[in-house]
């Protein structure tokens, strides 16, 4: 064990007192989970019987890249190189992650072995398993997590991919909870956005609240809160969840909904992916369809650092005026190079009443000549039956999303064309913040936007209007409330994210070691830049799935007050610290690579 993670648990433990049991001795041996190799570790007769118990799906696993050992042209080398351009094929892959690394933090490499789980029986086997040879577990659905929760190395990784049938139901009612039926969709673990988007809106005509990038898993996202495109207008996808399925550390199959094991139910709405439990089936409330989605784009370039100034004070503004509400949604980006950059969304507008929202923006640049349009503003409305449907792109926007290539691949299988780029991205640094809406009155918005200027000297800045729920209808925040999110976000009018990383590094990868120095430049740079944002919002609660792998105090910023509850389920349903992720509920408890537990 690294001395590193020692110093940093025990500078952690007056938070994982909760986890100790009563009466143990402060001087109790350090516990240590079995690694390969160990006197510990699992026989060849026991792994036979467990991959009899699921019936023949526990595969080993090899690093990704280890073909590459045989040179780049081996077939195995280029086979893995051509899924770092596919995000479905890596995420069919059990030894792959969508993100190949943080510098300094963690490094992709795969579980020893992973049950390739298809039904709740499956997880069960592998939870047991886990718990009486004491091995550290790692579960994986869409294997999105910047911390790098979705592997570690002689582990045992519950792979839910398989589990990914969508069935929509037009009149659901929870389990022991009566009440009237009401319309949902029930999903495995193991679906993505896209195959909830295809079945629920393109298929049924409804809306079901999730994630803006396509390939990302639904039951990580719904665990940490989850924000798409619209949730100004439906909130958060935890604050839908009707019921889930989950595996304990007991290895029981549970029922958890606001009848029936409420306390879990809670904490799976945005406690945090992969810490009380694995969610096997969830169920989440779908929507009326408004009649439009849409998009607006540009780009403004500003000729001096005054005009710069300027420009991000008007759009600061402008926002606070016209876009604060239920109707837009996504983000505005501000840059080193003095430019401003317009990826918005809105949903119930057609195009005419979307354009005469920005006009007075627009206008106010076109009077003036210190602006000009890198990329001139666009305006785009479609049915919103068609906004995550594959046909109608390709018909009548090819290019705009990209479809999954390989021969047999599903039909509705397609990714934006822009989150495309961060597949296997190596992470040099990434903070966030969520920024009060008292930040938009006017006596502040001027404050606003110096810290928003001073921070692009270092960085760019984005602002996710679409993660902070300033501005939704009063029951959608009541729903968000009831859920384990910080509640910081219920005030936030937007989620600042501040990032950068490079091109995929994955261990055994051609293309030669990581480009340290270059690295640690640019995160002190992000770090620069977000101390000069957090001027105006000192005590920003951060979002648990983006957000700085370092941060010292995740506890309060991930949940605030909602983290001494959590502790308590945690207590209740994995009293052993069977489930760990970085940063997780409990996980201050342990070592940094999820091995040692301290004091126990």
């Amino acid at each position: 064990m690294k001395r590193r993670f020692l110093l940093k648990a025990a500078a952690a433990l007056p938070f994982a007192l909760p986890f100790t049991f009563p009466g143990a001795a402060s001087a109790a041996p350090l516990r240590r989970r079995v690694r390969p190799g160990d006197a510990g570790w699992p026989s060849a007769t026991a792994w036979d019987d467990l991959k009899r118990s699921v019936g023949g799906r526990l595969i080993k696993l090899d690093a990704p890249f280890a073909g590459c050992a045989a040179g780049p042209d081996a077939p195995a080398c280029t086979a893995a190189l051509a899924r770092l351009k596919n995000g479905f094929d890596m995420g069919d892959q059990p030894n792959f992650t969508h993100t190949s690394g943080w510098l300094d933090a963690w490094s992709s490499q795969p579980s020893a072995y992973a049950v390739a789980a298809r039904t709740a029986a499956d997880v069960a086997a592998a939870v047991d398993f886990a718990r009486t040879h004491d091995l550290r577990l790692v579960v994986k659905g869409g294997g999105h997590s910047y911390q790098g929760t979705s592997d570690a190395p002689d582990s045992l990784l519950v792979w839910t991919r398989h589990m990914n049938d969508v069935r929509v139901e037009p009149d659901f009612v929870a389990h022991n909870c009566g009440g009237a039926p009401q319309p949902a969709v029930t999903l495995g673990a193991g679906a993505m956005w896209i195959d909830a988007y295809d079945a629920v809106t393109t298929r049924a005509g409804r809306y079901v609240q999730g994630g803006g990038c396509t390939t990302v898993g639904v039951a990580g996202l719904v665990q940490s809160g989850g924000f798409g495109s619209f949730s100004k207008r439906w909130g958060t996808a935890a604050a839908g969840l009707l019921e889930a399925e989950v595996v304990t550390a007991d290895g029981e199959v549970r029922i958890a909904n606001a009848c029936t094991n409420a306390d879990l139910f809670w904490a799976l709405k945005g406690g945090g992916g992969g810490s009380v439990g694995i969610v096997t089936r969830l169920t989440l409330r779908t929507h009326a369809l408004p009649a439009t989605f849409g998009a607006v784009f540009g780009k403004v370039r500003a000729a001096n650092d005054a005009a710069f100034r300027a420009l991000v004070g008007k759009v600061v503004a402008f926002y606070a005026e016209s876009l604060c509400n239920p109707h837009w949604g996504e983000q505005i980006s501000f840059h080193g190079d003095n430019t401003v950059d317009v990826s918005m969304v809105f949903q119930d507008l057609d195009e005419a009443g979307a354009a005469r929202a920005w006009a007075p923006l627009l206008d106010w640049l076109r009077g003036r000549g210190d602006y000009t349009f890198e990329k001139p503003f666009k305006v785009m409305a479609l049915p919103a039956r068609h906004f995550w449907d594959a046909a109608f792109y390709r018909e009548h926007a090819p290019g705009f999303m990209v479809a999954d290539p390989r021969p047999g691949a599903p039909a509705h299988h397609v990714i934006w064309k822009g989150d495309t780029e961060q597949e296997g991205w190596f992470i040099h640094g990434y903070k966030s913040a969520w920024l009060p809406a008292q930040l938009l009155d006017v006596k502040r918005q001027a404050g606003l936007a110096d810290a928003l200027f001073r921070a692009s000297r270092h960085w760019s800045v984005g602002l996710h209007f679409n993660k902070g729920l300033a501005g939704a209808p009063a029951a959608e925040l009541d729903a968000a409330r009831a859920t384990a999110t910080n509640p910081a976000v219920l005030d936030a009018f937007a989620l600042a994210i501040i990032a950068g990383g490079d091109d995929p590094h994955f261990p055994g990868m051609p293309g030669g070691p990581v480009d340290a120095p270059r690295g640690h430049d640019r995160a002190q740079a992000i770090g620069r830049a977000m101390d000069a944002l957090l001027k105006v919002a000192p005590h920003a609660g951060s979002y648990v799935s983006e957000s700085d792998y370092f941060l010292r105090d995740w506890q309060h910023a991930f949940w605030g007050a909602n983290y001494a509850r959590l502790a308590q389920v945690k207590r209740k349903y994995d009293p052993d610290g069977l489930f760990f992720v970085h940063h997780g509920v409990g996980s201050e408890a342990w070592s940094e690579d999820g091995f040692t537990r301290l004091g126990a």
